[in-house]
């Protein structure tokens, strides 16, 4: 990836160099003005690189890091949690020195785990071990009983569209790597609820589960 922005930034050096970047006049700034600016701020970029690599900063992110995860714990919007993740922060940052460290108030969503389970009910009886997602829709006290349709991708589903209609529709996508498998967590329910299914379900994210 590296290499492929160096053969780009040099082609664009060559292509613009001295002329605007803009076909009109509202961005008057040359290629070789950005260099230069961008060139402005070396001494400040080095300064922050050898405080985190070289000065007290060394290994303050990991640091850090382990107290979110270990102490303060997830932090979704709107949680306890999140209240003292920002809170730590602010005087964190107060500490290190910064300038203009302050809190905002700010209306965010709120979203409360509420009890899950799932139920196979044919064709034997079989509780099933599931987690609802973050900031998902509740379904109704009685909860939801339909019929289930298993699917390996989206392309799948969109062709089997009036098989899944009022269905609960079981992503079983293969995983390929994070990155791209996690689009089912992210997507799945609106791509069911985009061909009228009533409710999706979705495998862990990862190349290996024990349930």
């Amino acid at each position: 990836m590296k290499y492929v922005f160096l053969i780009f930034f040099m082609n664009l050096l060559a292509q613009y160099s001295g002329k605007s970047l803009r076909r009109d006049d509202s961005y008057p700034k040359t290629f070789e003005d950005i260099k230069n600016e961008i060139a402005g701020y070396t001494d400040i970029a080095k300064a922050i690189i050898d405080l985190a690599v070289h000065g007290k900063a060394q290994n303050r992110s990991y640091e850090r890091l382990a107290v979110f995860a270990d102490t303060i714990g997830p932090r979704l919007s709107g949680s306890k949690n999140l209240d003292a993740a920002i809170k730590y922060m602010f005087r964190a940052l107060q500490a290190d020195g910064l300038e203009n460290v302050h809190l905002e108030p700010v209306k965010v969503p709120h979203w409360e785990r509420g009890e899950e389970f799932a139920v196979m009910l044919e064709p034997r009886n079989h509780s099933i071990a599931i987690l609802g997602l973050g900031s998902s829709v509740a379904t109704p006290p009685e909860g939801i009983t339909a019929e289930v349709i298993v699917v390996a991708s989206f392309d799948e589903l969109h062709k089997r569209a009036q098989e899944a209609k009022g269905k609960i529709v079981v992503y079983n996508e293969p995983f390929i790597n994070y990155g791209e498998t996690v689009r089912y967590r992210s997507q799945g329910a609106v791509e069911a609820a985009k061909v009228g299914a009533v409710a999706s379900l979705i495998r862990s994210v990862a190349s290996f589960s024990i349930h």
